[in-house]
Protein backbone atom coordinates (compact mmCIF):
# COMPACT_ATOMS: atom_id res chain seq x y z
CA UNK A 1 0.00 0.00 0.00
CA UNK A 2 1.31 3.17 -1.24
CA UNK A 3 1.21 6.56 1.07
CA UNK A 4 -0.58 9.86 0.53
CA UNK A 5 2.00 12.04 -1.19
CA UNK A 6 2.31 14.25 1.75
CA UNK A 7 2.71 11.42 4.26
CA UNK A 8 5.55 10.21 2.14
CA UNK A 9 6.96 13.19 1.55
CA UNK A 10 6.87 14.11 5.45
CA UNK A 11 8.80 10.50 5.84
CA UNK A 12 11.62 11.62 3.30
CA UNK A 13 12.31 14.56 5.33
CA UNK A 14 12.67 12.99 8.55
CA UNK A 15 13.60 9.11 8.01
CA UNK A 16 16.47 7.69 5.82
CA UNK A 17 14.59 5.26 3.36
CA UNK A 18 15.96 1.95 3.22
CA UNK A 19 16.12 0.50 -0.58
CA UNK A 20 17.94 -2.27 -2.47
CA UNK A 21 20.76 -1.82 -5.55
CA UNK A 22 20.49 -4.40 -8.17
CA UNK A 23 24.16 -4.27 -9.56
CA UNK A 24 23.00 -6.31 -12.60
CA UNK A 25 26.01 -8.10 -14.66
CA UNK A 26 25.33 -10.00 -17.87
CA UNK A 27 27.63 -12.82 -19.12
CA UNK A 28 30.44 -10.86 -20.60
CA UNK A 29 30.59 -8.84 -16.91
CA UNK A 30 28.45 -5.83 -18.83
CA UNK A 31 26.70 -3.67 -16.13
CA UNK A 32 23.28 -2.88 -16.70
CA UNK A 33 22.33 0.98 -16.37
CA UNK A 34 19.05 2.60 -16.28
CA UNK A 35 18.55 6.67 -17.25
CA UNK A 36 16.57 7.65 -14.35
CA UNK A 37 13.54 9.96 -15.25
CA UNK A 38 12.38 10.96 -11.36
CA UNK A 39 14.48 12.66 -8.53
CA UNK A 40 16.53 11.93 -7.24
CA UNK A 41 19.21 11.21 -9.59
CA UNK A 42 17.00 12.64 -12.91
CA UNK A 43 18.99 12.46 -15.68
CA UNK A 44 21.32 9.58 -14.69
CA UNK A 45 22.69 6.40 -15.04
CA UNK A 46 22.11 4.88 -12.42
CA UNK A 47 21.32 0.68 -11.36
CA UNK A 48 17.86 -0.74 -10.66
CA UNK A 49 17.19 -0.98 -7.51
CA UNK A 50 14.10 0.11 -4.81
CA UNK A 51 13.09 0.76 -1.74
CA UNK A 52 11.55 -2.08 1.04
CA UNK A 53 8.36 -1.37 2.08
CA UNK A 54 7.07 -1.21 5.20
CA UNK A 55 6.50 -5.41 6.63
CA UNK A 56 7.94 -6.63 3.60
CA UNK A 57 10.81 -8.83 4.27
CA UNK A 58 14.57 -8.21 2.63
CA UNK A 59 14.01 -11.36 0.60
CA UNK A 60 10.52 -11.02 -0.37
CA UNK A 61 11.91 -6.52 -1.62
CA UNK A 62 14.74 -8.38 -3.64
CA UNK A 63 11.87 -11.18 -5.68
CA UNK A 64 9.58 -8.23 -6.22
CA UNK A 65 12.22 -5.78 -7.70
CA UNK A 66 13.88 -7.90 -9.89
CA UNK A 67 10.76 -8.66 -10.80
CA UNK A 68 9.80 -4.84 -11.30
CA UNK A 69 12.71 -3.41 -12.49
CA UNK A 70 14.44 -5.88 -14.63
CA UNK A 71 10.91 -7.64 -15.54
CA UNK A 72 12.70 -11.28 -14.41
CA UNK A 73 10.38 -14.03 -13.10
CA UNK A 74 12.23 -16.50 -12.93
CA UNK A 75 13.56 -17.06 -9.55
CA UNK A 76 16.21 -15.10 -8.80
CA UNK A 77 16.62 -14.57 -4.89
CA UNK A 78 18.55 -12.65 -2.56
CA UNK A 79 20.60 -16.00 -1.70
CA UNK A 80 21.57 -15.76 -5.65
CA UNK A 81 23.50 -12.21 -5.35
CA UNK A 82 26.64 -11.02 -3.85
CA UNK A 83 26.41 -9.05 -0.85
CA UNK A 84 28.14 -6.05 -2.06
CA UNK A 85 27.96 -3.93 1.64
CA UNK A 86 25.66 -0.96 3.16
CA UNK A 87 26.16 2.48 1.68
CA UNK A 88 24.55 5.63 2.17
CA UNK A 89 23.23 7.89 -0.47
CA UNK A 90 22.34 11.25 0.44
CA UNK A 91 20.80 13.47 -2.32
CA UNK A 92 19.97 17.33 -2.19
CA UNK A 93 16.39 16.55 -3.81
CA UNK A 94 14.05 14.13 -3.59
CA UNK A 95 10.66 12.94 -6.09
CA UNK A 96 8.30 15.61 -4.75
CA UNK A 97 10.80 18.56 -5.76
CA UNK A 98 13.83 20.74 -4.27
CA UNK A 99 12.62 21.56 -0.87
CA UNK A 100 13.59 18.37 0.67
CA UNK A 101 16.38 16.34 0.85
CA UNK A 102 16.74 12.37 0.81
CA UNK A 103 18.95 9.93 2.33
CA UNK A 104 19.16 6.50 1.20
CA UNK A 105 20.39 3.30 3.48
CA UNK A 106 21.16 1.05 0.89
CA UNK A 107 21.96 -2.34 0.27
CA UNK A 108 24.00 -3.41 -2.21
CA UNK A 109 23.76 -6.70 -4.45
CA UNK A 110 25.59 -8.26 -7.16
CA UNK A 111 23.50 -10.45 -9.63
CA UNK A 112 24.25 -12.60 -12.65
CA UNK A 113 21.58 -12.97 -15.72
CA UNK A 114 21.62 -15.11 -18.47
CA UNK A 115 21.92 -12.66 -21.83
CA UNK A 116 18.79 -11.89 -23.15
CA UNK A 117 17.57 -11.87 -26.49
CA UNK A 118 17.04 -7.81 -27.69
CA UNK A 119 16.90 -7.68 -23.97
CA UNK A 120 12.97 -7.69 -24.12
CA UNK A 121 12.86 -9.01 -20.60
CA UNK A 122 14.10 -4.98 -19.34
CA UNK A 123 10.60 -2.76 -17.79
CA UNK A 124 11.12 0.53 -19.44
CA UNK A 125 8.81 1.26 -16.02
CA UNK A 126 8.32 5.36 -14.78
CA UNK A 127 11.59 5.36 -13.70
CA UNK A 128 13.30 4.81 -16.43
CA UNK A 129 13.83 6.01 -20.08
CA UNK A 130 16.30 3.51 -21.51
CA UNK A 131 18.77 1.28 -20.73
CA UNK A 132 22.11 -0.03 -21.36
CA UNK A 133 25.03 -2.25 -20.83
CA UNK A 134 28.48 -0.81 -19.64
CA UNK A 135 31.66 -2.58 -19.49
CA UNK A 136 32.41 -2.32 -15.68
CA UNK A 137 35.90 -0.43 -16.58
CA UNK A 138 34.06 2.23 -18.59
CA UNK A 139 31.15 3.09 -16.54
CA UNK A 140 34.24 6.17 -14.98
CA UNK A 141 34.03 7.37 -18.45
CA UNK A 142 30.48 7.55 -19.08
CA UNK A 143 28.57 10.47 -19.27
CA UNK A 144 26.02 10.83 -16.62
CA UNK A 145 26.56 8.20 -14.27
CA UNK A 146 25.85 8.97 -10.33
CA UNK A 147 28.84 9.19 -8.01
CA UNK A 148 26.21 7.18 -6.20
CA UNK A 149 26.90 4.04 -8.10
CA UNK A 150 30.89 4.26 -8.24
CA UNK A 151 30.98 2.80 -5.28
CA UNK A 152 30.01 -0.12 -6.70
CA UNK A 153 33.06 -0.69 -8.45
Amino acid sequence: MWLPDETFKSVIQHTPLISIDLIVRNQQNEVLLGKRVNAPAKGYWFVPGGRVRKNETLDDAFVRLVKEELGIESGITRADAKFLGVFEHFYDDCVFGDDVSTHYIVLGYNITIEDKKNDNFLNLDKQHTSFIWVNDKRVFLKKNIHKNILYYF
